[in-house]
């Protein structure tokens, strides 16, 4: 055991099978946020995606729904895992989060991707197409760089491969905006910089995250100062990538940073009495979004180190229960849960997990007791000095001598 956790929750809203109208998915949304806003969680994270006319992952704005969310509770934090910034006008997403870390008092935490599905990547900006690798990473530095640029400085310009700002050649005469030397050329009366306004409450911003997968990700959120969050490997197969954004962190920084310091990791929760209980309430509601991830990316990623799986006709027949639960599942008992809570802290050096529970098809009640007795049975485990009284009764017991 190494130490307190900070716990998320991750709002991947859903509406599988489309049997509910889109404000009382929301409402089930908030309902969440309050309980996790009054039981002691640290963030809530919403999602990005469109198109879905399935009813899996519903949510095409998570600026605006984090925004309500906000208006909703009184001091969770609350971030996007993550808004796809390469869909968007990135002046546009720096004045959206600027305008909402104010609006949430400061409580904005900011997380970036660059997109995953062909879907939604075409349709949004064909430039950020995400079968063209190199096109994509190379707008999404691009693009986070001028997000943090336009918060940084009081005037700033950007002279990059896909966006210029401001416009060459542009002028704005007006008596009640005169000109200043930081943005105008005195000679042309050209614009020459522009103002964010609002820039954001945190300064010089807010926390920043990547949701990560391949090394060149992860090296590059290290490099670039972002943190990481992970999603599906096991504990084993993420320490190697824990010690990957370890090392360039600390050749980034100039010092030696800890293992686990500035990552993240998501699992999927589901906590109930009994083992049983948990496969039977949730267990075809995560493999069935499994399903509809992994078409994309395959099974290679819920890999325990040096293992080879099975050949099999089609990529996803290994996919059921039994594969992922011993892989990276909390699901089951509180015991069962602490134990690989545990597990995380000891090899990874954990010091932020997210979880969720609202998987798709999956009845919102049962979700809401899964969420309650996370908080009520598992985190006070993790509450500052906890572990440690329960270390030293341990020792104290183990010490003690036997009356037998």
């Amino acid at each position: 055991m190494t130490g307190t956790l900070d716990f998320g929750y991750f709002l991947n809203h859903n509406n599988w099978g489309n049997t509910k109208p889109f404000h009382q998915v929301a409402e089930e949304g908030r309902e969440i946020a309050r309980h996790c806003d009054t039981h002691g969680w640290d963030s809530i994270w919403t999602t990005e995606h469109h198109f879905g006319h399935e009813g899996l992952e519903v949510c095409p704005n998570p600026i605006l729904m984090a925004t309500d969310l906000a208006a909703h509770t009184e001091r969770i934090r609350i971030g996007q895992a993550a808004n796809i910034i390469t869909f968007r006008h990135p002046l546009q997403v720096a004045e959206d989060l600027a305008m909402l870390d104010h609006l949430s008092g400061g409580r904005l935490e900011v997380g970036v991707g660059r997109g995953l599905y062909p879907r939604e990547s075409v349709n949004m900006n064909p430039t950020a197409d995400v079968r063209n690798a190199d096109v994509n990473r190379a707008l999404f530095a691009e693009t986070l760089d001028i997000i943090r640029t336009a918060w940084a400085e009081e005037f700033f310009s950007y002279d990059g491969e896909f966006y210029t700002f401001p416009m060459p050649g542009l002028t704005f005469p007006h008596a009640m905006s005169p000109p200043l030397p930081q943005n105008t050329d005195p000679e042309t009366g050209e614009i020459t910089a522009l103002s964010l306004v609002p820039r954001p409450l945190q300064q010089p911003h807010p926390p920043l995250w990547q949701v990560v997968d391949t090394e060149p990700s992860i090296r590059g959120s290290a490099a670039s100062g972002l943190n990481a969050m992970f999603w599906i490997p096991p504990t084993d197969a993420l320490v190697p990538r824990f010690e990957m954004y370890r090392d360039a962190a600390s050749e980034a920084q100039g010092r030696d940073v800890p293992l686990g310091e500035g990552c993240a990791v998501l699992r999927d929760l589901f906590v109930t009495d009994t083992m049983a209980e948990a496969e039977r309430l949730a267990g075809d509601g995560i493999v069935r979004y499994l399903e509809w991830v992994c078409h994309f990316r395959g099974l290679g990623n819920h890999r325990f180190p040096g293992e080879e799986l099975p050949a099999t006709d089609n990529k996803l027949d290994l996919l059921s229960y039994d594969f992922l639960h011993p892989r990276n599942l909390l699901f089951g008992t509180p015991e069962f849960i602490i134990e690989k809570i545990e597990e995380m802290q000891d090899k990874l050096g954990l010091q932020k997990l997210l979880v969720w529970s609202s998987f798709p098809g999956t009845d919102h009640a049962a979700a809401m007791n899964s969420i309650t007795g996370f908080s009520e049975a598992v985190m006070p485990y993790f509450a500052a000095g906890s572990q440690q009284a329960r270390a030293a009764d341990l020792s104290e017991r183990q010490e003690a001598p036997s009356h037998v």
